[in-house]
């Protein structure tokens, strides 16, 4: 069965928007605040890794909802575009193996029909986020990351 959902939010003062395509053998996860694809990066793990749940709340972070950690064994394989840069090459990264984890846990706890699918995630995020390029995540990247990661929960509970 294919089915689509889409979201829309102002994440940190930048529309966002997820969309969510499950396919027979893939899922496809579109986060853009530039209208277009952007990066495409294909997710892949072996169906015989284990997946960790997420860890318990963090009373010091009663509004932020726990994630997965990503396996150490998912392969992340560039399929059309790159980043700009190498620190969000890195980002980019981090949200395809965050959204991919989210895709793989939630198929897992029977939200999605199927087995482990291929998960390709689109990346295309404003520059405004990567003002002030270091090798550590500045406020904004990281609200923009835990409410994109919100909003792909929010799609997968849909399916």
């Amino acid at each position: 069965m294919l089915s689509s959902s889409q979201t829309t939010r102002d994440l940190d003062g930048v529309p966002t928007d997820v969309l969510l395509q499950a396919f027979a053998d893939r899922v496809l996860v579109l986060v853009t605040q530039l209208g277009k694809v952007g990066n495409l990066i294909q997710a892949t793990i072996p169906a015989t890794t284990d997946l960790l749940p997420p860890p318990p709340p963090d009373p010091a972070q009663p509004n932020l909802e726990p994630l997965p950690e990503p396996p150490s064994a998912i392969e992340l394989t560039p399929l059309l575009g790159g980043p700009p840069s190498d620190h969000l090459g890195t980002l980019h990264s981090l949200y395809a193996s965050q959204i991919a984890t989210l895709v793989w846990t939630s198929e897992a706890a029977g939200s999605l029909e199927g087995e482990r699918r291929v998960v390709v995630i689109g990346i295309a995020l404003s520059k405004a986020a990567t003002e002030g390029e270091t090798t550590n995540l500045n406020e904004h990247e990281k609200a923009v990351f835990h409410g994109v990661m919100d909003m792909v929960r929010e799609l997968l509970n849909r399916q």
